[in-house]
């Protein structure tokens, strides 16, 4: 890799992860009482998905180990945001699905995270976000 290359690699991960640091930091503090970024990416997923997934899927969706997204599900549980049930078709399996608090919290989440979103999407200018999401979602790919 050329000098020019390497320095252009570094300079374009050095943005990707201060975005991710900015983005995290700005979320957490806008995110409802006691929700962590973690709860709220997978009451989004299971919102969003509208059906019933196995912990197994949703730590291979999120590229963590069973026993973190075990520990998310445990603490989603405990909260009623989730309901664990056992798999019909093989009982040492279980599903997850969203419960309506669990929908409620996910809602109440992206009320307070819709006018950080807003406000960045304005600065940026709608064409540029759009332009960015293919270059965003395909160093996603090719990192995954």
């Amino acid at each position: 890799m050329s000098s020019d290359k390497h320095t252009l690699a570094i300079m374009l991960f050095s943005e990707l992860l201060a975005a991710d640091h900015a983005l995290r930091s700005k979320l957490t503090s806008v995110l409802p009482k006691g929700m962590e970024i973690s709860h709220f990416s997978v009451l989004n997923q299971l919102a969003w998905r509208s059906a019933e997934t196995s912990p197994a899927k949703l730590a291979e969706r999120f590229s963590v180990t069973r026993g973190a997204m075990t520990n998310t599900l445990n603490k989603l549980e405990w909260a009623g945001y989730i309901h664990v049930r056992p798999d019909w078709d093989d009982a040492r399996r279980k599903m997850v699905g969203i419960s309506p608090a669990g929908r409620q919290a996910r809602d109440a989440a992206m009320a307070a995270i819709a006018p950080m979103i807003n406000d960045v999407i304005e600065s940026l200018g709608e064409d540029q976000a759009r332009a960015a999401l293919p270059i965003l979602r395909e160093i996603r790919t090719k990192l995954g």
